[in-house]
């Protein structure tokens, strides 16, 4: 614990007056030190560990061999994700058709475009194909599926090839390489 030093009394010294003799303390650490080991033993038993959190992507079954009926082009919005944090997108219509290219970034203004796009068509017909350039991220794709997750879009495509007429829009209107 703490102690108080007294030793060697005071007495006279050159100028003949008497002094008192200051008493030194000494503060015993150990029980401060097992403390601190005591909180860290607790903070760490008392705290849960984080779980990693990923989020869950249905895939259609390979095994069923389902006949849906085609998709109109006029219900579909095709993301194309880009570089330097830009998605471009068409709505409506194949890359065939002249279609306009419009370019967003990611989060606020790219879901901005998915609900007024969704407005326009309706929730139950909309689908979006998103399909990734080689100038994108992995980091851009996560942000497209965090939002098509935010908006509670159920009918999306990740699509990994480009066809010719996708390019050349890409590469005309977007300056992309591809």
């Amino acid at each position: 614990m703490a102690e108080i030093n007294t030793g060697g009394g005071g007495g006279k010294h050159d100028g003949g007056k008497v002094r008192s003799k200051k008493a030194s303390t000494r503060v015993d650490m150990t029980p401060m030190v097992d403390l601190g080991f005591l909180l860290i033993t607790f903070f760490i038993l008392a705290t849960t560990l984080s779980k990693p959190s990923s989020m869950t992507l249905n895939v259609p079954d390979k095994t069923l061999k389902e006949e849906t009926e085609p998709i109109k082009a006029s219900n579909v919005m095709t993301v194309f994700l880009g570089k330097d944090n830009k998605a471009y997108y068409i709505f409506g219509k194949a890359a065939n058709e002249d279609p306009e290219l419009k370019t967003v970034g990611y989060g606020y203004e790219f879901r901005q475009a998915l609900q007024e796009n969704v407005k326009k068509v309706g929730g139950e017909k909309f689908v979006v194909v998103i399909k990734p350039t080689k100038q994108s991220t992995y980091k851009n794709m996560v942000d497209v599926l965090d939002e098509m997750a935010i908006t509670k879009l159920k009918r999306y495509a990740l699509v990994d090839a480009l066809t010719a007429d996708e390019k050349k829009l890409l590469k005309d209107k977007a300056k992309l390489d591809v």
